[in-house]
Formats: structure tokens, sequence, C-alpha cells
């Protein structure tokens, strides 16, 4: 059975429906405090899918802790699709004194649940999932597939353009899958909204799309829009696996020309193109 929260609902019957298992939902009520109370169906299988992404993720990590409480239900064998993983990024202490955040979050998912399978999780120098969440059976899904195809159907023979280093493993997949040119760009960041971008390419007169997994202030975009743009393309796109955009970022990718900005439906947002049940229901381990 496949169980799903209500802000995540319509992506957890989508993978439901495409991996052939039932569905039901998690209830959740939120007291006057902030605390919360989660109900599960009175009867579950041996085992249950619990699907969740994990952007604003303080309430949502003790509702999935709460919602563990399956196994005193039946379930035996809990995996969590949690498409979006939070958390992920800091994996060491770059000043004394800081929390470990992937290490902790990691080991407090690992503790509750039998198996994890999410999409393009933002790591840096920890490369295998099973380090940062150590289940046992921890899956990391590339969206290159599902953001290639879109690409090449939405916009054929478009230049594909990473704004960084750390893109070219997704932009280099994607663009093979669409059957298109790509290139990278390097990335300088000063602060979270403060970065500087050297991106070299011919852009006069192209379609171009810039590829990321992740957009939280959307600065690194808006800076690699900024050169493009100086060079006269036809148009410039967005497609990012997480459309994190907070504050005021895609008006702010508005205002330096990008025509369209999709994305996955990791994280319910108006831009949502791309689904991603098809990739999520192949790896599920049910």
């Amino acid at each position: 059975m496949i169980l799903g929260f209500g802000e995540y609902e319509q992506q957890a019957r989508a993978l439901a429906a495409e991996a052939g298992r039932a569905y039901d939902d998690v209830l959740v009520h939120r007291f006057p405090d902030g605390e919360s109370m989660v109900r599960l169906p009175d009867a579950l299988p041996p085992r249950v899918v619990l699907c969740r992404s994990l952007d604003h993720p303080n309430d949502k990590l003790i509702e999935l802790v709460l919602a563990a409480a399956a196994r005193v239900l039946g379930a035996q064998h809990l995996t969590l699709v949690a498409p979006y993983l939070c958390y992920m990024r800091q994996d060491r202490s770059f000043h004394s004194g800081e929390a470990v955040s992937q290490r902790i979050i990691g080991n407090l998912l690992a503790g509750h649940f039998d198996a994890l399978v999410t999409v393009d999780p933002h790591l840096h120098r920890v490369h295998s999932m099973e380090q940062a969440v150590p289940t046992g059976h921890s899956l990391a899904l590339l969206a290159t597939d599902p953001v290639g195809d879109f690409i090449g159907q939405r916009v054929p023979g478009a230049l594909l353009v990473g704004p960084d280093g750390e893109s070219e493993q997704w932009v280099a997949r994607a663009a093979a899958r669409a059957g298109s040119d790509y290139v990278v760009g390097t990335k300088v960041r000063h602060g979270d909204r403060d970065v500087d971008i050297d991106l070299q390419g011919d852009f006069e007169g192209r379609d171009v799309v810039l590829v990321d997994d992740v957009a939280s202030t959307g600065r690194t975009l808006e800076a690699a829009a900024r050169i493009i743009q100086a060079q006269g393309p036809a148009s410039i796109s967005v497609v990012v696996t997480h459309a994190l955009f907070a504050g005021d970022a895609l008006q702010r990718l508005e205002a330096v020309g990008i025509r369209n900005v999709w994305s996955t439906d990791s994280i319910p947002h108006p831009s949502n193109a791309i689904p991603l049940a098809p990739l999520l229901a192949g790896a599920l381990v049910v």
C-alpha cells in the first residue's frame, strides 16, 4: 500500500496508480500549539510506502517519524519515497560548532525506514545515498531522462546550459537524451544570494534551456540568463528538478527575459510539467 500526505496527495496517488498499488491517506491534524497528530488506516499490509516530498521539512520530518507507527498496525517493511530530500547539502562542519545536518537527518530517517527512494539529491562530497541515509537500501534516481524527453519535445534543437560545474552531471545526460548540445559555466558563490557566473558559448539566435537540479533563490539561474541575454538568444527557458523558488525568485527570472520555467512534480509548484511517477514506480521496493 502507498500512503500519501495532503500536500502531496496528487503525486502519491499518481505513484500508486503507476505502480498498481492500493492508496490511502495519512491524516494530519495540527494543534494550536504547533504539535501534530497523525492518523493512519486501521490495518496495513506487511509492506508500506510513505510518499512525501521534504521541502519545508521541519514539521514534515516529525510527522514522518510519527507515521512510522505503521509498524504497530501490521507493516513490517517501510519505504520512504521522498522525491525532494531535505538537509543534504551540509555534509561537514564548515565552521566550528555547526551541526552536520546530512548525517543527523540521514540517521533519523534510517532509524525509522527500511528503504528510501529520492530524486536528484543535492549531494556534494558524499556521492552515495547509502552514506547519506544508511537504510540498507537508499536509492537516488536521476530525473535526466524525463527532463531530456520533455526538452526534446518542447524545445527541439535547443542549446542546454548548466549554470555551474555542479549541474554538469544533469545537463550532460539531459542533452544526450534530448539530442541537444550543451555548455556548462562556472560559479563563485559569495553568499546565499550573491553569485558570479562565468559562462562561455554562442547563444545568438538559439533557443536556450538552463538545466539544474534545484532552484532555491534563483540567483544562479538569473546570473546565467543575464549573460545569455546579452547575446540575443531566440528564447531562454529553465528546467529544474526541484522547484523551491523562494521569495521573488520567479519574478526575477521573468525580469531577465526567461520565457518558460518548467519543473518536475517533486515539489508541488505552478511550474510542474514533468511527472515523476513513472520513474519512481520502477524503483519501489514492494
